[in-house]
């Protein structure tokens, strides 16, 4: 389709003009020509826009400048030959704007197969006096560009290569002035002009959008905020109207409109618009400010319950109202998601006939008006008295009751009840509130309700991944907490771990992998077992944490992981540190006092094949906290790692380790949600009754069974155990012998008392597992000794121990 350039000069909206008229009038630079740019993704809804001008030779269109979603998302180039087919080409050529469609361009010969969805394409020629070139823009919108856009984007391909002619607005409407917002840096681009309207002087201000804001009203504050801290899920268009302070006089309001974009090609996402001063159109802003603030909370929920409390928040004190429901539609039912007040009993009877707990579940065919009310997707009121209503609804709002249906999406996704117990009058102002309270509360509610979907099942795949619970401790209790990021929907790679270890130790393993995705959950789950496997085969934790490191360096994987791992020894109170590229534990000492721990490190896991992992001792006394860590809590944008650790351990020194849960919940009390958080604490308190153990190394020599129960009795009549040394020696006879004559290396005798348990343990440097045989034969030599000891046991078997085996035996003492 190609139109004449002229032809729609006239559709340009005063706006455009105004706008283009303020950037014109600063000096020429690369800069003043990007924000040109941007206006047509602010004015005429495009989501790209270039500049094209011809090469040295004259023979090519090349690209000089672009605004917007990188290029490439729809196939376009950095130059096209001026004798070309390209729509720039056939602008630049003819004079004439070209207009295509998504059905032309994929008739196009030059059309490129791109990812992005369908789009319109607009080439205009930029020609002024000497100068020439080509605007290229593109718009996602069903309907491309309509008569204004198009008159928008002829007056921003004149400006883009020289001055605009003079502006002469309607009505004295003033003039709108541009400017351009850096999300990651806050940096903002401005002229003289918009400086003037927040009583700046040009001279004194340093670039930051701080700067600006400290201007605002601070009532009006959180729904400008809203649009200057907007995330990758807020991309789109932006308007509302704030107020600044002036020196002298009542405060000035300001219309701001603008257009999120995204980051790409190197630059950071970017807000793009122009403010105006909108004092003249205000009459009476009560209604309007009340809808700003609640888009700006609505802006900022991210669950279901986010929304429904950031609607009871904004309607009930303006309203005056006694009750207010926000419920979802499932089906044909009516799942209440906030009820303000939160008591069964200030609701009617048959709704706490309903009553799940803290949620009522109502049928809405129970409520035929309802039903209608969702039906006709209108907000409906009745005044006190209406006698129509059903007692499930009338005895909502006996004094009025107003019914929100809440649109989202072509259909209903829920409905909001407010209700009043004396007579209330409903005037315009309070109608115009509540449906234009109900249009944003129901697309917030829709895309709270897939927000909490998709995190519900990010948070099931995280938990499969972790234990489901923590084991009982002796002489300790620990718990654990885990948060996922609510910033995105990526499972993440933090992960912790309670392993009990043979004689009363116990492992405390905290780590996080790098990333947050499928991947580093997958790792994480591997590493996790791989510690957990390492931990059971006996090893010593710098031996553990090393084999993890050699697994994840021989995985070739292009993720690293850090990870701290302390071994506590629960009948000394000594543990020994060793940290794998994490943070060091935070102790609690009895009196209150907490250090970090001052425990040398090792680099990550997976970067260096042989590192050095170096152990740290700890000593714990009876009453003391150790508390492991992942950066998501102590680190963020606004403060260093030392600041959150000294930060941490202050919160824990004020924390009261007799409820170790409310100390865990404390510590994560308003914690920064930007990454995965993993916490884990463990109490010490001591064992109440701590085994007594004697230990022998058996050498090898024709007598060494002898000896071996020489020193089995002598240590039971020690214990006051003698009545039971018949069995124990048997048991000690088979043990030894069975590790003299199947193994090599040096054998070790454990004997540990508990209450009225015997432990007997006999090491070897062998990692065969015994096998107790399935039958002998009446003329077999051998094989029965496994047979005696399972029959003289109360309960025996075979564990791993440092790459050899411990095979024991448990025997109960009935005294």
């Amino acid at each position: 389709m190609v139109s004449h350039g002229a032809a729609g000069r006239e559709a340009g909206t005063p706006r455009t003009e105004g706008a283009l008229k303020a950037l014109m009038a600063e000096p020429d630079s690369p800069e003043r020509r990007h924000r040109v740019l941007e206006q047509a993704l602010v004015f005429a809804g495009a989501t790209f826009a270039a500049v094209y001008t011809p090469s040295e030779d004259g023979d090519s269109l090349c690209l000089v400048e672009s605004a917007g979603v990188p290029r490439t998302l729809y196939g376009l180039r950095d130059a096209y030959a001026v004798d070309g087919r390209s729509p720039a080409a056939d602008a630049h050529r003819t004079g004439h704007a070209v207009w295509l469609g998504p059905d032309e361009l994929a008739d196009r010969a030059d059309s490129r197969r791109t990812p992005s969805p369908a789009f319109h394409l607009a080439a205009l020629p930029a020609h002024r006096e000497d100068e020439g070139g080509c605007l290229l823009a593109v718009s996602e919108r069903p309907a491309g560009f309509g008569p204004e856009e198009r008159g928008c984007l002829e007056l921003i391909a004149d400006a883009v290569v020289g001055p605009v002619p003079d502006w002469h607005p309607e009505g004295g409407e003033p003039p709108p002035y541009a400017f351009g917002l850096a999300m990651d840096s806050g940096r903002v681009r401005v002229g003289d002009g918009l400086l003037e309207l927040f009583g700046l002087p040009p001279g004194e201000f340093d670039g930051r959008v701080e700067t600006l804001l400290g201007r605002t009203v601070p009532e009006d504050l959180p729904s400008l905020m809203s649009v200057v801290e907007a995330d990758h899920m807020s991309i789109g268009e932006r308007e509302l109207e704030f107020r600044v302070v002036q020196p002298a006089g009542p405060p000035k309001w300001l219309r701001l409109r603008g257009r999120l974009l995204p980051g790409g090609e190197g630059r950071p996402a970017r807000l793009v618009g122009s403010v105006v001063d909108a004092s003249h159109l205000r009459s009476d802003v009560t209604d309007v400010a009340r809808i700003q603030r609640l888009a700006a909370a609505l802006a900022t929920a991210g669950t279901v319950r986010d929304v429904s409390q950031a609607l009871v928040s904004a309607l009930r004190k303006p309203l005056r109202a006694d009750r207010i429901a926000l419920a979802e539609l499932e089906h044909d039912r009516l799942v209440v998601t906030v009820l303000d007040p939160p008591e069964p009993e200030s609701w009617p009877e048959v709704w706490r006939l309903e009553w799940r707990g803290e949620w009522p579940d109502t049928p809405v065919r129970t409520m035929p008006t309802l039903a209608a009310a969702l039906s006709e997707g209108r907000t409906q009121i009745w005044p006190a008295g209406t006698t129509v209503l059903e007692p499930a609804l009338g005895e909502v709002g006996p004094g009025g009751l107003a019914v929100l249906p809440l649109p989202a999406g072509g259909r209903m996704v829920g409905a909001c009840l407010i209700g009043w117990d004396n007579p209330h009058d409903f005037g315009p102002d309070e109608r115009a509130l509540l449906t234009a309270a109900a249009g944003l509360a129901g697309q917030a509610l829709l895309r709270a309700h897939a927000f909490d979907a998709e995190h519900e099942l990010v948070g099931m795949l995280q938990r499969q991944l972790l234990p489901r619970r923590l084991p009982r401790l002796p002489g300790a209790e620990a718990v654990a907490r885990y948060l996922p990021a609510t910033a995105g929907l990526e499972v993440g790679g933090d992960w912790y771990d309670v392993i009990p270890l043979p004689d009363n130790h116990v492992a405390l393993v905290i780590g996080d992998v790098q990333g947050h995705s499928a991947g580093a959950a997958t790792l994480m789950g591997q590493m996790r077992t791989a510690l957990r496997a390492y931990a059971a085969e006996g090893h010593p934790p710098d031996v553990v944490v090393s084999h993890a490191n050699r697994l994840l360096v021989d995985m070739e994987t292009d993720l690293f992981a850090t990870c701290a791992y302390v071994d506590v020894d629960m009948e000394e109170g000594s543990a020994w540190c060793v940290r794998a590229g994490h943070l060091p534990p935070v102790l609690r000492h009895p009196d209150g006092a907490t250090d970090i721990a001052e425990a040398d490190g090792g680099p990550p896991l997976g970067v260096v094949a042989q590192a050095d992992f170096p152990m740290s001792p700890l000593r714990l006394a009876p009453g003391s906290v150790v508390a492991l860590t992942t950066d998501g809590l102590v680190e963020s944008p606004h403060s260093d790692l030392d600041t959150g650790m000294a930060h941490f351990a202050a919160a824990l020194a004020a924390a009261d380790p007799a409820h170790l849960g409310l100390v865990a919940d404390a510590l994560l009390d308003g914690a920064r949600r930007s990454d995965d958080i993993a916490l884990l604490l463990m109490r010490y308190d001591g064992m109440a009754v701590r085994p007594r153990r004697e230990s022998w190394t058996v050498w090898r020599v024709p007598e060494a069974v002898r000896h071996a129960r020489r020193f089995t009795r002598r240590t039971l009549r020690s214990w006051g155990a003698a009545e039971h040394v018949d069995a124990a020696l048997l048991v000690v006879s088979e043990l030894v012998t069975n590790a003299l004559v199947h193994t090599d290396g040096q054998v070790r005798l454990d004997l540990t008392l508990l209450s009225d348990r015997l432990r007997i343990a006999v090491a070897d440097s062998s990692p065969r597992t015994p096998v107790k045989p399935t039958s002998i034969g009446w003329e077999a030599t051998g094989g029965r000794g496994l047979l005696l000891v399972e029959a003289m046991s109360t309960a025996w078997g075979s564990m791993p121990v440092s790459g050899g085996k411990q095979v024991w035996s448990e025997i109960t003492l009935r005294r």
